[in-house]
């Protein structure tokens, strides 16, 4: 019956472009929080009204980011061919999808870190601060630690935006479901291939939720 109902869809196929969605999202998830992380730290250290105020640093690179934010994914695929090639050795598969995707998340990731540290109350910082803890101390005693739930949710938020990214370099060769989605199901107009690429992005979004929002709801209580 399930033959009938997908008679395009080759499973050994499906199987190989979902854990190449998953490598991609794993690789680009992990480049992102390694790069968005500080940035998102240092906008807002650097931001107006706090301790570390640079008004010069915090205009240059709230700039950057807001620059990188209002290119659509598509397009930046596309500018980025030559600097992926270039980086990687390659635009297409795996490899070449991770650039963009990185290059892509990591302004959004940086600006959702920022927003969760605005919510530590300033109290916490500056008690840290008159018990004279150095500005590393600050960051890892006080400010991570207790904006931990909201960096959470960031790096779900993050995760899902990166899926929807993925399956969109397909359009360049970037492999995954979203090259399959490309090929088979618009391409050749095969509906059932494209039906089944929807409904795994779907259940990996809704995976990626529930655990954010577990561990969010945890880290909360704690």
């Amino acid at each position: 019956m399930l033959e009938q109902l997908l008679p395009n869809v080759f499973w050994p196929e499906i199987w190989q472009a979902s854990i190449d969605t998953l490598n991609m999202l794993l690789g680009s998830m992990l480049f992102t929080v390694l790069l968005g992380l500080p940035l998102g730290v240092l906008l807002f250290l650097s931001g107006p009204r706090q301790l570390f105020e640079q008004k010069a640093l915090y205009g240059v690179l709230s700039l950057v980011v807001n620059v990188l934010r209002s290119v659509p994914f598509v397009i930046l695929l596309i500018l980025m061919l030559p600097v992926t090639e270039l980086v990687v050795g390659t635009s297409l598969g795996v490899a070449g999808a991770i650039p963009p995707l990185v290059v892509g998340a990591t302004p959004f990731f940086a600006r959702l870190v920022e927003t969760a540290l605005r919510e530590v109350e300033r109290g916490i910082i500056e008690a840290t601060q008159a018990m004279g803890a150095s500005t590393w101390q600050i960051i890892t005693r006080a400010l991570l630690p207790e904006a931990l739930p909201g960096l959470l949710a960031a790096t779900t938020v993050t995760a899902i935006t990166l899926v929807g990214y993925t399956a969109m370099s397909g359009l360049v060769g970037g492999g995954g479901l979203g090259d399959l989605a490309v090929r088979y199901g618009y391409q050749r107009y095969q509906p059932d291939v494209m039906a089944v690429t929807v409904v795994l992005l779907l259940i990996l979004v809704q995976v990626l939720q529930m655990v954010g929002d577990r561990l969010v709801v945890h880290f909360s209580r704690k």
